[in-house]
């Protein structure tokens, strides 16, 4: 017996716990239709990929940092994301900023790393800035006469703070709606509190494979008793069983843990899904929040120069903010553990299947019905690209 994903979408209860109690007990699991037929060029053609980049990432809200990483009034941090250094800023009353990291003079960056600073100069001509963007310093101004110091400011991108992270939209002359970009899973985001969390570690790097499929690898447990056999994710998680339930082009994934059987026999014990389950959601278009008892995975996957290679930031936060060596070690070893999982399991397997993309003689994957949530992220890309799916 198969089970089809309930339509209904109560939040993060007890009857998610039950669902999943009654697949792990059944031996079932949510499934799709039928199996999903995929054509190669998904995955591989250049011009489908810049056609990503140009009208669905720089378009689109992207989670640029989480809000605990730039906690404080004038913490600030850099990163890149689709090439383009970005500055991250917290001003002196509490408001998030997102800017270009570009000098409006000649174009070098004021900012980098990360640290809590109220200004930044330009280490090209000494440009400075404040953390609001606003131009306040420039050597020899007597060589820019008529110039109005107030239209040449850092460019800021549309940006809004929520549900414990700064989105950002990529493009300046765009506008920015995060609670419209969620929907329906604004409100059960916010059951999390992941303001609240502690910022504790992160990593970066490169993989030959697709940005999607990387982004696939999080949305079916399929694979893990055989990529995950020697770690905790597959020691302590119930194999290709998952509940899964869309919420417009996002989707929540529920993977059973193993101690989750005891519920069967223990109706008074702790049904909370928060426990029994790890529940991973999919923020369209490229983050992953895997969220554990102890804290969360935040991971993301953006193209990085060819069709079938991409760019990873995996970072780690935790539910109760370490404020003791002792939770700070505790937590360099649940994030050394998930690390590992990621970069030495699952992007150990993945270059093989962007080979497979980029070199295979076939013209079409399948994918299973018991990959519902790999069938979901397929059909939702598929549908913004224009691509006929079988």
């Amino acid at each position: 017996m198969t089970m089809q994903p309930e339509t209904r979408r109560p939040g993060l209860t007890a009857d998610l716990t039950r669902r999943a109690l009654r697949h792990v007990l059944d031996g079932t699991t949510d499934m799709a239709v039928s199996p999903l037929r995929v054509p190669m060029h998904y995955y591989r053609d250049p011009k489908t990929t810049e056609f990503e980049e140009a009208q669905l990432l720089r378009r689109t809200p992207l989670a640029i940092v989480p809000s605990a990483q730039v906690g404080r009034p004038n913490d600030y941090v850099v990163r890149s994301v689709l090439g383009d250094s970005l500055l991250v800023t917290r001003d002196s009353g509490g408001t998030a900023h997102v800017f270009l990291n570009y000098c409006r003079h000649r174009g070098a960056m004021p900012a980098c790393g990360s640290g809590n600073a109220a200004r930044f100069t330009c280490p090209y001509h000494a440009w400075t800035y404040k953390n609001t963007g606003n131009l306040v310093g420039m050597p020899g101004k007597e060589g820019f006469t008529g110039m109005d110091r107030a239209d040449y400011g850092l460019v800021e991108l549309p940006n809004q703070e929520r549900h414990g992270f700064i989105w950002a939209v990529l493009t300046a002359d765009e506008s920015i709606d995060v609670d419209a970009h969620l929907g329906d899973l604004g409100p059960e985001l916010a059951q999390f509190d992941y303001a609240s969390y502690g910022y504790h570690d992160e990593r970066e790097f490169e993989s030959d494979v697709s940005w999607k499929g990387a982004l696939e690898a999080f949305a079916e447990s399929y694979h893990f008793p055989f990529v995950h056999s020697e770690s905790v994710i597959g020691q302590n998680t119930v194999a290709n069983t998952s509940i899964h339930d869309a919420f417009g082009r996002h989707h929540r994934m529920g993977f059973p843990f193993n101690w989750i059987r005891d519920l069967d026999t223990n109706p008074q014990g702790m049904w909370d899904p928060a426990m029994n389950l790890g529940v991973v959601y999919w923020i369209y278009p490229n983050l992953i929040l895997a969220n554990s008892p102890v804290g969360v995975e935040v991971l993301e996957m953006l193209p990085a120069g060819s069709p079938t290679r991409c760019a990873v930031r995996h970072s780690w936060m935790a539910r109760i903010p370490a404020t003791t060596d002792e939770q700070r070690d505790l937590y360099d070893t649940v994030f050394a553990q998930v690390h590992g999982a990621v970069r030495d399991e699952d992007f150990a397997m993945l270059p093989q299947c962007g080979e497979g993309v980029r070199r295979s003689q076939h013209d079409h994957m399948i994918i299973g019905r018991n990959e519902i949530g790999v069938q979901h992220m397929i059909k939702t890309f598929a549908a913004e690209l224009g691509v006929a799916i079988d």
